[in-house]
């Protein structure tokens, strides 16, 4: 595996990890307070980075579109703000990094789904 679809596994790979030495620390604390941030990080972190990352490898052609490289960035950068803007939110310190965060999730797939739609194979 490479290109695109290397950063995309890459960046999963760094999210799962995260989020179980989260979740440990989580469990270990019995201090549950973040655990919707926690689950959106592994969610969105790990099975839709990595999701795509197979889709990419499977899809060569998806891959090699400038537009791959348009929707990983968005991407990253959703889980990026959105993860910690949850937690700020949870802790009633602000909105706006969770709601930021959100729409470019949303916006990574919508160009998802759009490059689903447009390198359809025999």
């Amino acid at each position: 595996m490479n290109g695109i679809a290397f950063w995309f596994v890459a960046v999963a790979a760094l999210c799962v990890t995260i989020g179980m030495g989260w979740g440990i620390q989580m469990s270990a604390s019995g201090n549950h307070l973040l655990a919707g941030a926690h689950a959106h990080l592994n969610l969105v972190g790990w099975a839709t980075m990595g999701l795509f990352g197979l889709y990419y490898h499977a899809v060569p052609a998806a891959a090699a579109r400038s537009l791959a490289k348009v929707h990983f960035i968005v991407a990253l950068a959703g889980v990026v703000l959105m993860v910690p803007g949850i937690a700020l939110a949870i802790t009633e310190r602000g909105e706006m990094l969770a709601v930021t965060g959100s729409l470019l999730t949303f916006a990574s797939m919508l160009i998802f789904l759009f490059t689903v739609a447009t390198n359809r194979t025999a």
